[in-house]
């Protein structure tokens, strides 16, 4: 069962750019879009701790079961 990405929605919300996150993050933006756009294999925890925490989130608002995915 594949993993949506759902990067873009919590963007959204925050109103920040892939940009903004990159700086905040200190994460190329090459490597953003890679998770962005499903393409990533893997991340690390700290990758995904620093997003959620630059972003108030949890895991679980960014990373779902494609399955979940409501359109």
């Amino acid at each position: 069962m594949p993993i949506a990405i759902k990067l873009d929605e919590v963007l959204d919300r925050r109103r920040m750019s892939l940009t903004e996150l990159s700086e905040a993050v200190d994460i190329t933006l090459a490597n953003l879009s890679i998770l962005k756009t499903g393409k990533a294999r893997a991340i690390r925890f700290s990758t995904l701790e620093a997003i959620c925490t630059t972003l108030h989130c949890q895991p679980g608002d960014i990373l779902v079961l494609a399955e979940e995915v409501e359109d």
